[in-house]
C-alpha cells in the first residue's frame, strides 16, 4: 500500500497520467490481493467498496490469493512429534520437525485460534492459555492468579485479532450458568480487561 501510494505520488509530481484502470479491474483483480489490514482500510474508501469488500464473493477470492503465497505453512501436531511443512507444491514433502517450548506431549496442546503465524493454545493437563509462534520458537503463557486465561473446553470460546492500534489480542468468551464474561488479554501490555457485554445473561441451555 505504501509503495502504491508512492507511485502515485511520484506520478502527480511530475504530471505523468496514470492509466484509467476502472472500478471493475480494482474491484476484481487488486483489492483481493492486498494484505487483511489494507482491505480493511479500503472498506472506508466509499459505500461502493464496502459493499464489495463485504460480500462472500470477494471474501472468497482473498482467500484463495492469500493461500497461494509461498510463506503459508501447515503446522502438524501428532501423538509424540510437531511438524511445520510449506504448502509450496514443490516442497510439501519437506517438514521440520521442531520441539514444543511447553512441558507436555503434542497430543495434549489444543490449538483454539491462528492470526498470522501466531497461536492461541491450551495445554490439556492444566487449561493454560499461551499465545505460540511456531516459527520463531517464541511462548507466552497469557494465565494468571486471577484466573484468567484459563480455557473451559465445554463453555469457553476463544479468538485472535488485531484492534485499531495494531496490537495483537485474545477474545476470551467465558460462559457461566446465567452470564457471559468476554475478555481481552493485551500482547502489548500483557494485561486481561474485562470487556463490557450486552448480553448480561447467556441462552438457555
Amino acid at each position: 500500500m505504501k509503495k502504491l501510494k508512492g507511485c502515485l505520488y511520484s506520478a502527480s509530481e511530475s504530471n505523468t497520467k496514470l492509466p484509467n484502470l476502472g472500478p471493475d479491474l480494482i474491484m476484481s483483480e487488486i483489492l483481493p490481493r492486498l494484505p487483511a489490514k489494507c482491505v480493511g482500510r479500503a472498506k472506508k474508501v466509499c459505500k461502493e467498496w464496502l459493499s464489495c469488500i463485504s460480500s462472500k464473493e470477494f471474501v472468497m477470492m482473498h482467500c484463495r490469493h492469500m493461500c497461494k503465497g509461498s510463506r503459508q505453512k501447515i503446522l502438524s501436531i501428532g501423538q509424540e512429534s510437531c511438524f511445520i511443512s510449506s504448502t509450496t507444491v514443490d516442497l510439501v514433502d519437506e517438514k521440520t520437525m521442531i520441539t514444543l517450548p511447553f512441558h507436555v506431549r503434542p497430543s495434549d496442546v489444543w490449538i483454539l485460534s491462528s492470526l498470522n503465524g501466531l497461536l492461541c493454545v491450551c495445554l490439556r493437563n492444566t487449561f493454560e492459555m499461551l499465545i505460540w509462534n511456531p516459527l520463531i520458537r517464541s511462548c507466552i503463557n497469557i494465565s494468571d492468579s486471577k484466573s484468567y486465561g484459563f480455557f473451559k473446553i465445554y463453555s469457553d470460546a476463544v479468538g485472535l485479532y488485531i484492534d485499531s492500534s495494531n496490537d495483537y489480542r485474545v477474545l476470551h468468551i467465558k460462559r457461566g450458568r446465567f452470564t457471559v464474561d468476554v475478555m481481552a488479554y493485551s500482547r502489548r501490555t500483557s494485561h486481561w480487561k474485562r470487556i463490557p457485554f450486552l448480553q448480561k445473561k447467556a441462552l438457555p441451555y
